[in-house]
């Protein structure tokens, strides 16, 4: 079903802001390319659809609006902050500024953000109807009892109090500094007698202290309180030593650019560079100032007049910002309003076997996350911490856990003797500091740390480990789709691969090589697809071979299952495939610049996405290749950085059952009829047509694992 056509509701803002956007620049008609960020706003689209789906658990909904407006606040520090960066560049013989165009787009933006925004609050307030007949009660200051009230006020005085700094406004000194992300209270003091006022600010301490604050349980009801509203019923309290009698309080927000500058001829402290480019981080340029749209005119007003703002970065909101909170919303245990846990599904070859060296070392096998444990990559390097024949392990790493297993087991290794090299990425975007806290862990017991190289982002996934045995010196690898992270596992659907097959290894150990001595002209690879080597041109061969083989009428199609498909080069031939009649089918999760199904440039083109529980993050390329067919997994989407200005590692897959794990994957992807959306120009996100019987794909997935092990379904 399609979205309901929405319209922003006439608010009190200053600058009004416009529901209807002009005429955009979604397609470039020439190219048939879409506009990629509004594409990223029809993926948020989706995001939204399951947080409105009456079949999805309550809490599970509420969670997807945390979700919609944690991607959102990424894409304005990000994308936005970008498009608006461009502006200010000026014209090279390498780079044309089509000024024009990016204003269209940043207004477009704005337009649909608000028009998002309307939608996200209609969701929220129904949200809270439905969890008031499962006798569960958001309440805010002015709707709680007496006894409550004496509640709230006691446990601000226990833990609240003492956490917060009101800062106050004045015309005559400048407008504090607000910090990213940050929700604050902006406050109207006044006196209903002398009209005085006053105008204050505080900034929520959520960093600290938890969002929302459980009330003891009445009747059996359960009762929650945002934080926000835990200050709002003690502003009395805040501000008693002002002569003031009426307090009304609003959230406001300021989004700021997230760009770090890192020269692209940096000096060889690397760690100084970044951790200086954070800094200026925290103070980026404005991109967005939301609040709360019953905020009073003349407080808006001096606001406005403080910030430097265009009329369009100001979104008008509700009373609460920030609600990326809700991914972590308190448990409380009513599990009827959450998706059930599917239990693990275990290898039993690699649980049976003594060691996981000689497990691997007779066949391939594929880990499925979050189906099944990513304890078997702790396992394989807890073995080669402690395995005497071991003698190295190298690693990459993007994004690791916050209480990291797999750093603390190359610690280990360390202690244990063993050569320990790990490419640790520092600019891999929200996680440079976690990134140099753990470098630092990892330098100081001893592991050789490789730095960012400064013009491109190590984004493979890569682990290889020498061990020795009879015949001499012998490589075992784990390559995949998803990081190394042990927390993001247990909600990413991502695919790795445990083998020691040389065709794979001799070259993962290349790759590292390439990595240490940064000069990509001296290397070759047959089996693997690297970028910036030989990933691009690989793709290109591919699809001409897929070309070539349906005009010569053997079999050709291809498959491609990615998060974005944004790269020019790389549209523009599969548009040349499809019109000569090679089948493609996409799945892609986030942003396709391309339009599927048009007539007479892409009708053998269909794609989809899926949203559901977990968020879809591997990547799987097949081509039919004449009937002989090639099958990739890696790291890489086809996106333009991935190809060119990454590290990137796409392996094939050789061995023949591993294959049909992957195959029956993408054809349970494929047939998905549940939480499976449509994509094409007009980026309606059409679910696609049910029909008996009803496919999840997820599920079916784990199922279809569960059944192949010989487990038994405990999900329905």
């Amino acid at each position: 079903m399609a979205p309901r056509r929405q319209t922003t509701p006439k608010g009190k803002v200053l600058p009004k802001a416009k529901a209807k956007a002009k005429k955009s620049p979604v397609i470039k008609k020439k190219t048939r390319i879409i506009n990629r960020e509004l594409s990223w706003l029809s993926f948020n689209d989706r995001v939204l659809q399951e947080a409105n789906d009456s079949h999805v658990p309550l809490l599970e909904r509420l969670k997807f609006l945390g979700i919609f407006s944690s991607n959102l606040d990424e894409f304005f520090r990000v994308r936005v902050a970008t498009n608006k960066r461009m502006l200010k560049l000026r014209n090279s013989e390498h780079r044309i500024v089509d000024r024009r165009e990016i204003r269209e787009t940043l207004q477009d933006i704005y337009n649909k953000v608000v028009i998002q925004q309307v939608k996200f609050n209609n969701i929220y307030n129904q949200l809270l109807d439905e969890f008031r007949s499962k006798n569960v009660f958001f309440v805010n200051e002015k709707q709680i009892n007496l006894q409550q009230t004496l509640e709230v006020r006691k446990y601000f005085r226990e833990e609240i109090i003492n956490t917060i700094f009101p800062l106050i406004l004045s015309d005559k000194k400048p407008f504090p500094f607000l910090r990213d992300n940050t929700v604050y209270l902006a406050c109207k003091l006044s006196n209903s007698i002398t009209n005085e006022k006053k105008y204050a600010l505080i900034p929520l301490p959520t960093k600290i202290k938890k969002r929302f604050y459980q009330l003891p349980k009445q009747g059996g009801a359960t009762y929650m309180m945002f934080i926000d509203d835990v200050i709002r019923c003690n502003l009395d309290v805040v501000f008693s030593s002002f002569e003031f009698n009426v307090f009304e309080a609003y959230t406001i927000k300021m989004t700021r650019d997230a760009e770090i500058d890192i020269d692209s001829d940096v000096s060889s402290n690397i760690l100084d560079t970044i951790q200086d480019s954070l800094k200026q981080r925290k103070r980026g340029q404005p991109v967005r100032l939301i609040y709360d749209q019953e905020m009073p005119d003349d407080f808006i007003r001096f606001i406005y007049q403080k910030l430097t703002l265009s009329k369009d970065e100001l979104i008008p909101g509700q009373r609460y910002h920030n609600f990326r909170d809700f991914i972590g919303f308190p448990d409380i245990k009513k599990t009827d309003l959450k998706y059930q846990s599917l239990e693990p599904i275990y290898l039993p070859e690699l649980d049976k076997a003594k060691t996981m060296f000689n497990a691997i070392r007779q066949k391939d096998y594929m880990i499925s996350h979050p189906y099944q444990p990513f304890s078997y990559i702790i396992r394989l390097l807890r073995e080669a911490a402690i395995d005497p024949n071991v003698t190295s392990i190298k690693m990459t790493l993007y994004r690791v856990a916050e209480n990291s297993n797999v750093v603390n087991a190359l610690i280990n290794a360390v202690k244990n003797g063993k050569k320990v090299i790990v490419m640790m990425e520092l600019k891999a975007r929200f996680d440079e500091e976690h990134n140099i806290y753990w470098s630092n862990k990892l330098k100081e017991a001893g592991a050789k740390v490789l730095f960012t190289i400064p013009s491109v982002k190590v984004h493979s996934k890569l682990c290889l480990i020498a061990r020795k045995e009879r015949n001499g010196l012998k490589l075992y690898a784990h390559v995949g789709t998803g990081n190394y992270n042990g927390d993001t596992a247990k909600v990413y659907c991502d695919h790795s691969v445990l083998t020691a097959d040389v065709r794979l290894t001799s070259e993962i150990n290349k790759v590292f090589n390439l990595i240490e001595d940064y000069k990509p002209e001296k290397y070759r690879f047959r089996h693997l697809l690297v970028a910036p080597i030989n990933l691009r041109s690989s793709i290109l061969r591919m699809i001409d071979a897929e070309i070539s083989n349906v005009k010569a009428g053997k079999p050709a199609y291809i498959i491609m299952k990615m998060n974005a498909l944004v790269d020019v080069e790389i549209i523009q031939k599969l548009y040349e495939a499809g019109k000569a009649g090679v089948k493609i089918n996409l799945i892609v999760r986030s942003i396709l610049c391309m339009s599927p199904g048009v007539k007479g440039l892409s009708e053998n083109i269909s794609a989809i996405s899926i949203v559901d529980k977990y968020l879809e993050h591997a990547r799987v390329y097949i081509f039919a290749n004449g009937g002989k067919e090639k099958m990739f997994m890696g790291s890489a989407d086809m996106m333009t950085r991935n190809l060119d200005s990454r590290v990137e590692v796409v392996f094939p897959v050789y061995s023949k059952h591993v294959q049909e794990e992957i195959m029956a994957m993408i054809n349970i992807q494929l047939s998905d009829n549940t939480k499976s959306r449509i994509l094409d120009e007009f980026q309606i996100n059409e679910y696609k047509p049910v029909t008996l019987p009803k496919i999840r794909s997820q599920i079916e997935f784990y199922n279809y694992l569960k059944n192949k092990y010989n487990q038994i379904t405990a999900y329905v």
